[in-house]
């Protein structure tokens, strides 16, 4: 049961779903999220925590970047799987998926330390 609510939990924020959806491409830095949502850096970080207590993503820190991505098939339960595959299908498609996805492109060219300074004025 509190796998399901965690889950659900993650899945009911705009935001939340919009971080998994940008997850499919690949792994993606706390800063590139921040710039993706126009959100501060508090807020995108309890999102990523109730996404990564529902097992939706996982976290790894490099010096004082942290780094999100979806769970492998090998790394997620079933339900986590099945999930994320329903997400992909029913809102992958979407025109503010599109519009993410293009906005993301322009996010990846920057050097990190460019969108880091735009997150925390360094």
């Amino acid at each position: 049961m509190r796998q399901f609510l965690n889950i659900t939990k993650a899945l009911s924020d705009e935001s939340r779903v919009r971080v998994l959806l940008a997850l499919r491409g690949g792994e993606l830095c706390v800063c590139q999220l921040i710039d993706l949502l126009g959100s501060a850096p508090s807020t995108v970080s309890k999102h990523m925590t109730i996404l990564v207590q529902a097992d939706l993503a996982l976290c790894r820190k490099a010096g004082r970047w942290h780094y999100y991505r979806l769970p492998g098939a090998k790394e997620s339960a079933a339900p986590v799987r099945a999930t994320l595959e329903w997400l992909d299908a029913v809102v992958g498609p979407c025109p503010e998926a599109a519009r993410d996805r293009k906005r993301l492109k322009e996010i990846c060219k920057k050097g990190k330390e460019e969108v880091s300074s735009c997150c925390y004025g360094k």
